[in-house]
């Protein structure tokens, strides 16, 4: 006899994305029952109306159609908090910024800074990386405007006497302060630790407010269909908030932690790391490790393995990076997955063969390189053979590059380089897994305009924009596992996420119209109907 499932989910149709249930000659599922949290079953209504009993809930989606619960599986929605502090800057001209940080000084209390972020690195072309190009507007007022990448940002003078910055400054890993010809610091800030100098003197957000903004972030992306997601970071006081908000309730969707291992980090650092493992709450968990191998291609802290048109993008922002192979085996031969971001074609490489010489030990747990910029054939081909995942963010460049190579990463690499970016459909039919995400706040998180922006390789908004690189688009098909079993593949959830498969968590995402039969431009339009945790609405 068949127990009574706790749920019936109803919708026209189900994409459950199992290839081992998948049968051709069959229509699609239609039901999906549910019992504490779990599928306990998956076919048409008819199959399952057996599972109903009395204490049954039924939940009728109608002309709906349901998938696995997407998964964003690159964010920082903690850090993110920091990053995103201000006004937003993204697509504003050079003469709207000053408008913008002029007229927040002007209204600027007493102790406050002007915060941005988003800004556009291709401003300065003409004049140079420079805060200082802003004290006219500013005054007195220190200003913080980070770069969209954000791995830099410019300050103006105010700012610059605030941190106490009067020069170069040595750092342990490949952050820079960059100064003129006379030694004066410009307002450049390069790479975390630079930056760093600066956010330590900024007035500091109280646990409320963060608290406060952090539980509407997680609404807002639970409301277009997002479920969960890996959060590249755990910084201090991620666990404080999230003890918080559980306090008041449940979190609105999953948060994996990945904390991040520093360049130079000591032993007992990355024991520290271990230790957190497994550390969580009701839907936060403390997994894996998040390593920088290199900096970003606009900001010149790249590692290419030839340089940029500039000279710049030749390092990795480890010093030693035979050190970042014995911190990565550290985490790999205890079976802890490691992400490891990787921008240029040889900070890859590194990484492709540090995963290598772990031998057996990389079987332990899944592993997966951030970002994947610019990278050679050959390198494709060794993912496939290593077996570890690319996760990627090709919206960085259908909203960061342009067609005609004009843009500043283009300009830097050269067009050779420049035809490598974001070869997402060469590692997909390489047979690589590809996961899909955001990098929230660096880019927005509606995963419906990112999978639209996989398809056309293009902003979805901008329909007159040419296409950048047209041949890695990925299919409908393929831009939906990104976000729910190629995303489950790289963090090593396949056995409890990704596809709608007895056993699995019950996540699910219920669009209004199918998304894998409208078009890319009414993908990004169509309503999401409903998100499940566990069988259950959020929001």
């Amino acid at each position: 006899m068949t127990t009574p499932a706790d749920t019936l989910i109803l919708a026209a149709r189900i994409h459950t994305l199992d290839p081992h249930s998948a049968d051709p000659e069959k229509p699609a599922p239609t039901a999906v029952a549910v019992t504490a949290g779990r599928i306990t079953a998956v076919g048409s209504s008819a199959d399952l109306e057996a599972h109903r009993g009395p204490d049954t809930t039924v939940l009728d989606y109608g002309d709906a159609t349901i998938v696995p619960g997407l998964n964003d599986s690159h964010t920082h929605v903690v850090y993110g908090l920091e990053l995103a502090r201000g006004v937003q800057l993204t697509d504003r001209g050079f003469a709207e910024v000053q408008r913008i940080v002029g007229e927040a000084a002007r209204n600027a209390q007493p102790g406050e800074w002007v915060n941005g972020w988003g800004l556009d690195p291709n401003l300065f072309t003409e004049t140079g990386f420079n805060g200082r190009l802003f004290d006219d507007a500013t005054g007195q007022v220190p200003m913080f405007l980070r770069m969209r990448d954000g791995h830099s940002a410019v300050v103006n003078s105010a700012a610059l006497a605030a941190a106490g910055i009067t020069g170069p400054v040595d750092f342990p890993d490949e952050s820079v302060v960059a100064v003129d010809g006379d030694g004066r610091p410009t307002g450049y800030l390069v790479e975390f630790s630079a930056m760093d100098l600066a956010t330590k003197v900024m007035p500091q957000e109280d646990l409320a407010g963060r608290a406060g903004r952090l539980g509407e972030l997680l609404k807002a992306m639970a409301a277009v269909g997002i479920t969960s997601t890996h959060v590249m970071d755990f910084v201090d006081g991620s666990a404080e908030l999230l003890t918080r908000l559980e306090a008041d309730g449940e979190l609105p969707l999953r948060l994996r932690f990945s904390p991040m291992a520093n360049a130079g980090a000591s032993l007992a650092e990355l024991e520290d790391i271990a230790a957190l493992q497994g550390t969580g709450g009701r839907r936060w968990v403390v997994e894996g490790v998040k390593f920088f191998i290199d900096g970003t291609i606009d900001n010149g802290s790249a590692w290419l393995e030839h340089p940029d048109v500039y000279g710049q993008n030749t390092e990795s922002v480890w010093t030693d990076p035979a050190d970042f192979q014995k911190a990565l085996r550290f985490f790999v031969e205890r079976g802890i997955p490691t992400a490891t971001h990787a921008i240029g074609d040889q900070g890859v490489r590194y990484v492709l063969e540090a995963l290598e010489s772990a031998g057996e030990a990389r079987n332990l747990a899944a592993h997966r390189i951030e970002h994947i910029e610019t990278i050679p054939d050959e390198l494709v081909a060794r993912f496939a053979e290593l077996g570890v995942a690319a996760s990627m963010q090709p919206i960085h460049g259908t909203h960061h590059t342009r067609a005609d190579r004009s843009d500043n990463w283009s300009v830097r690499l050269g067009e050779e380089r420049a035809a490598r970016g974001w070869r997402c459909r060469d590692l997909r039919e390489a047979g690589v897994t590809v996961a899909l995400g955001s990098d929230w706040p660096i880019t927005p998180y509606d995963p419906r305009a990112m999978m639209a922006d996989s398809i056309l390789r293009r902003p979805v908004e901008r329909p007159g924009t040419a296409p950048v690189q047209p041949e890695q688009a990925l299919t409908p098909l393929m831009a939906l596992e990104g976000y729910t079993t190629h995303a489950a593949a790289a963090a090593g959830l396949s056995a409890v996420a990704g596809s709608i498969t007895a056993g699995k968590r019950a996540d699910f995402t219920v669009f209004a119209r199918d998304p894998l039969a409208v078009d890319p431009e009414e993908l990004a339009r169509t309503a999401v109907v409903a998100t499940l945790l566990d069988g259950v609405p959020v929001g």
